[in-house]
């Protein structure tokens, strides 16, 4: 029996090989919040009977169905492959470093066509008896990560659902040692395209990646259900930069609206030799749209330069991921 709270709930997650069948969870996520639910719509008869003075309970009708919410988590050095997988679009093989248990992950933005989710929600009654909710054909439409001062690195996935059943068996939960990436690994770097240096004065970095798709894809024949969502707009990328003040670099840029390549890394602990546990935001150009300093009291100046990543013509954004996860 678990504990009869949020302490005994779990959420597990498996790659679907068709859009909205279920898969066995073969991951099982450290989250922090949740809010996957059960999205119906209805209908009401309201035909008229003599002196009948309340609508049949059995005229009312279910006519779609879907799944909607979110997934909020600090970003560990174990098993973010199938969320980052879902978020950029390629599909990824870890491919190993030399003779070492250390595997490189690299999520190159592409399209997300085929790439879903099966996430199945444990929920503990108060009697320690856990129910369960299967999410099937879960999109990823945006991820957004951030850190700050003495903070963990996080992220919030945004997801869209195909149905929720409650049949499929609830999996026994398995966590590996995972570490969170924290404050304390991170870098921030900008310049020329792959020989980017070090930003002094970062205090604070995010990044929200958003995957616009057609949610609203229900045909005759689906039984209220969805066809899988289907791109409909370019990908936005958007962030913020918190800093001191203690250089003009982003100001300058701010000022001629100059693109820069931006890295945004964290460095963990040894795995072996030369690699280590990694978490890493490439943006080949990003442009800066709003936060030159102002001067509003005795303080240090704190400007917050928001930015937008663009295509550069050449290289596309990816996040790179270094972990000992064998596979996805």
């Amino acid at each position: 029996m678990a504990i009869g709270s949020g302490l005994g709930a779990q959420l597990g997650i498996a790659a679907e090989v068709t859009y909205g069948t279920y898969v066995a969870p073969t991951r099982f996520l450290e989250f922090t919040k949740e809010s996957l639910a059960l999205k119906k719509t209805t209908a009401q008869s309201a035909g008229i009977a003599a002196n009948r003075l309340l609508a049949l309970s059995s005229r009312r009708v279910l006519t779609r169905k879907e799944a909607q919410g979110s997934i909020e988590m600090e970003i560990t050095n174990k098993g973010m492959g199938p969320l980052l997988q879902c978020l950029m679009g390629t599909t990824v093989t870890p491919v190993q470093g030399g003779a070492t248990a250390a595997y490189t992950q690299t999520h190159t933005l592409a399209s997300v066509a085929g790439k879903s989710l099966t996430i199945q929600k444990g929920v503990p009654l108060t009697s320690g008896t856990v129910t369960k909710k299967n999410f099937l054909g879960c999109k990823v439409t945006a991820g957004e990560f951030s850190c700050e001062v003495g903070g963990m690195l996080t992220g919030s996935f945004e997801i869209d659902g195909r149905d929720v059943e409650e049949t499929s068996a609830l999996a026994a939960a398995s966590y590996s040692n995972m570490a969170p990436f924290h404050f304390g690994q991170m870098a921030l770097k900008t310049g020329t395209y792959s020989t980017e240096t070090a930003l002094d004065g970062i205090r604070k970095v995010s990044c929200k990646i958003e995957r616009p798709q057609d949610v609203e894809r229900f045909y005759a024949n689906q039984a209220a259900l969805k066809k899988e969502p289907i791109e409909n707009d370019l990908v936005k990328i958007t962030g913020t930069l918190e800093s001191d003040y203690v250089a003009t670099t982003l100001d300058d840029l701010h000022t001629s609206d100059g693109a820069t390549s931006l890295v945004w890394e964290f460095i963990g602990p040894v795995i072996a030799t030369t690699y280590f546990e990694t978490f890493r935001v490439t943006l080949p150009a990003i442009r800066l749209d709003e936060g030159p300093p102002v001067v509003d009291g005795y303080g240090v100046l704190k400007p917050s330069f928001n930015y937008v990543g663009l295509y550069d013509g050449t290289n596309n954004p990816k996040i790179e991921y270094i972990s000992t996860d064998v596979t996805l």
